[in-house]
């Protein structure tokens, strides 16, 4: 006798299409919407005056370190060149007037970097800038200017003139202008446009995601790869590792200030065992509610490392760094904080100063006092 059979039951289609979609969305998040473009704009401010602070504070040594009479002659520059494949445009002239232009036109680079002019032109000068100025005296690093290039390449693929910068500030004052243009336009040209920008603002806004992920990923490679090998060292392991530093006369600007930590060891233990956790442990917090704890201590310690060991830049370079780790909204409170003081303050003023006229107004004829 033959029984009935339900047919099978068709699989679910909700569980295959969970890859599609979340493809989908992961897709539309990298090219629809730029992200981090408060911290792609602290990047390119810290990293422009950084680098135009390191060029003023060397202004006086810039003959020995990247001039013609430099010990490390453009001759012997070209010939490491051969080996590495570097390249530097301060080694095309033995000219000290060359050499001069070039020094000025560096330092104009920084500052229009900074202030956002032109942005995207602005941005590959200074990345040619800094890689020039680093071949020349590639002997002449410290770990920072090593940063600074990376990250000076890095931001050439980045929208990092969208926020606090005269071309956001250009693009905010045309705004209403081409709305205005475009509305008298022909359908067909209207079209045409509307193509060219919306492929502009797609392929930007995707190398702005991924060149603003490689930056952070660059920062977690450093303290990941720094806390490891700092783990495998037995001076680290013990505790003692800050006092051999704290003694080297190389890393001593302020010997006795050096001398005054080295004496409690206890402190430098504890600050020896820290590092190495706040290093190893830093990729793995990023995404959680200990975030900004662990920036807040990292900012503590290339303080301590800028004022300790006379390393600024280098102290500098990595703190900027870790403001791509801060959302927009960080960024946006901040400025609401800002607003919210300044206007504060000026209220303040102004009622002060219109209470002092008040006092100094003679009463009136006929009034009551």
């Amino acid at each position: 006798m033959a029984t009935d059979q339900a047919p099978p039951a068709a699989p679910p289609l909700h569980r295959a299409a969970v890859r599609p979609d979340r493809l989908g969305a992961f897709f539309a998040t990298l090219t629809e919407r730029p992200a981090s473009l408060y911290a792609a704009a602290t990047l390119r401010i810290g990293y422009g005056l950084l680098y135009l602070a390191f060029l003023l504070r060397e202004f006086p040594h810039r003959e020995e370190i990247w001039g013609p009479a430099s010990p490390w002659t453009p001759a012997l520059a070209i010939e490491l060149f051969d080996q590495t494949g570097w390249a530097s445009f301060l080694t095309w002239s033995s000219s000290r007037t060359y050499f001069e232009v070039c020094y000025a036109l560096a330092l104009v680079t920084a500052v229009l970097f900074v202030i956002g002019w032109r942005t995207r032109a602005t941005s590959v000068l200074f990345a040619t800038v800094v890689v020039a100025f680093h071949a020349r005296a590639i002997f002449m690093t410290d770990g920072g200017d090593n940063l600074i290039l990376l990250m000076a390449v890095y931001l050439c693929f980045t929208a990092c003139g969208r926020r606090w910068s005269l071309d956001a500030r250009r693009a905010r004052l045309g705004a209403s202008a081409r709305t205005a243009g475009t509305s008298s336009a022909r359908p067909e040209a209207l079209g045409f446009w509307h193509q060219l920008r919306s492929s502009q603002r797609y392929l930007s806004t995707t190398l702005h995601n991924c060149g603003m992920f490689v930056i952070a990923v660059q920062v977690c490679f450093l303290y990941g790869a720094a806390g490891l090998f700092k783990v495998q060292g037995g001076f680290w392991r013990d505790g003692t590792a800050l006092h051999y530093v704290l003694n080297l006369d190389l890393f001593r600007p302020w010997p006795a200030l050096s001398l005054l930590l080295d004496g409690h060891q206890m402190l430098v233990a504890v600050a020896s065992y820290l590092t190495v956790l706040l290093q190893v442990a830093f990729p793995f917090v990023l995404f959680g509610r200990f975030k900004y704890i662990v920036l807040t201590m990292l900012l503590g310690m290339h303080a301590g490392i800028a004022v300790l060991l006379g390393l600024p830049l280098f102290s500098g370079a990595m703190i900027i760094a870790d403001a791509v780790f801060l959302p927009d909204r960080f960024y946006e409170f901040l400025g609401q904080v800002w607003r919210r003081t300044f206007h504060r303050s000026v209220a303040t003023r102004v009622g002060a100063l219109s209470s002092a006229d008040a006092s100094f107004v003679p009463p009136q004829p006929g009034s009551l006092g």
